[in-house]
């Protein structure tokens, strides 16, 4: 293979929009890894990536990443902090599938490959946040090794499969878009609790709890 065709590019512009949003650090990485030992063509605006000096930064960056987004609470600020970082990079390295040769595309690119990225990052950082409200780690650990997992998987997809890419990339984006709806839906509901119980209100759950257990159903009210 000494290029990629047009639905290769499509495809790879597409998971490395997404996968940014995700693992930032790990995309420039193994991107840069596939076109250093020469597993993939690398376009012409994605070569910088397999500088030995952008290689060793990416590397470094992935050792720190792997153990913090495995730590509760840690996890979520550093998705927190990384808010501003993974949407502009997603963004900039999806154009650099095009490069300048393809401008009406790269600039097409960029803007799809931001909002995946925004998209993955969002679904990511809710998730996790909800996940941070059980006191037990293992989901939290499971989770984020399934995130190691797709990356890799989803580039060695949109190169080897671009159309059974195409196919399950539309499943995870519309599975990111309900853990969104779902995550945020509970977590709008915890903080809730938490602002009445810290401002002196009486809990709708517990309330409900303490009348269903004082009178149960069948049982007749005591007047």
């Amino acid at each position: 293979m000494t290029t990629l065709d047009m639905p290769q590019l499509l495809a790879l512009a597409g998971a490395i929009g997404w996968a940014s949003g995700v693992r930032l650090y790990l995309v420039v990485l193994l991107t840069g890894m596939a076109g250093y030992f020469g597993w993939m063509p690398l376009p012409g605006g994605l070569q910088m990536l397999a500088h030995p000096v952008v290689l060793a930064a990416a590397g470094f960056m992935v050792f720190v990443e792997f153990f913090a987004d495995k730590i509760p609470g840690l996890d979520s600020l550093w998705d927190m902090v990384h808010t501003v970082i993974r949407v502009p990079a997603g963004a900039a390295l999806a154009a650099g599938v095009f490069g300048a040769d393809h401008t009406a595309m790269a600039l097409v690119a960029a803007l799809i490959g931001g909002g995946l990225a925004a998209t993955a990052h969002t679904a990511k950082a809710t998730t996790r946040a909800a996940i941070n409200t059980s006191p037990e780690p293992f989901t939290n650990v499971g989770a984020s090794l399934v995130e190691d997992t797709m990356v890799p998987v989803s580039l060695w997809l949109a190169v080897a499969h671009p159309l059974a890419f195409g196919v399950l990339f539309v499943i995870v984006l519309v599975l990111s878009v309900w853990l969104i709806r779902k995550s945020w839906r509970f977590l709008r509901g915890l903080f809730g609790r938490v602002r009445r119980i810290f401002s002196g209100q009486p809990d709708p759950g517990v309330t409900s709890a303490f009348q269903f257990k004082k009178n149960p159903p069948g049982d007749t009210p005591h007047v």
